[in-house]
């Protein structure tokens, strides 16, 4: 386990304000410089080289993992589900985790032969894939044989054939139905 440094950062706000930011970070001096790609021992103060090197870093990422919070939280309506209790609210949180890798995944099926999917985010997935209407054909056991897709619905052409061949191990029919 690699020690956690903590560099705090003050900056003035545009009302005149000050705002405190803190980094927490686990990068070791050399791998700030290599990532910086400039030498750290510019000035006098190489302690202050690399907080500021680490401060620039943090600024040129991409924001990648704020965005995927930001679209699981709208597409999975995470936002509208707290409880009281700390238990329920743990089983509420392995939920969301439940979902989000449900939509990973249904993700990487559908994008196998519909490459629109690939680009979309978790609310675009949940909106426009997920909320395709159709119907269920079940045998005497309760057991899924038949899925009626709407054919009216824009995606369902593109993901007809991706989800055909998922669920053909399982003996189960998906066509285009009138709903």
């Amino acid at each position: 386990m690699r020690p956690v440094g903590r560099i705090a950062v003050r900056k003035r706000k545009p009302n005149g304000q000050r705002g405190i930011a803190v980094l927490i970070s686990n990068l070791l001096p050399a791998e700030v410089e290599e990532l910086s790609e400039r030498p750290l021992t510019r000035s006098l103060d190489p302690a202050k080289d690399l907080l500021l090197a680490s401060a620039r870093l943090y600024g040129q990422r991409g924001g990648g993992v704020e965005t995927s919070f930001k679209g699981d939280k709208q597409g999975l309506s995470l936002g509208k589900r707290n409880k009281k209790r700390f238990e329920a609210q743990h089983m509420v949180m392995l939920l969301a985790t439940l979902a989000h890798n449900v939509l990973v995944w249904a993700q990487k099926w559908l994008a196998a032969t519909a490459s629109t999917v690939r680009r979309y985010g978790p609310l675009r997935l949940v909106r426009e894939v997920f909320h395709i209407s159709g119907f269920l054909l079940l045998d005497a056991w309760g057991r899924v044989r038949q899925i009626g897709l709407n054919q009216d619905a824009p995606l369902v052409p593109l993901l007809l054939s991706s989800l055909q061949s998922f669920v053909a191990p399982a003996h189960v029919a998906i066509y285009l139905a009138k709903t």
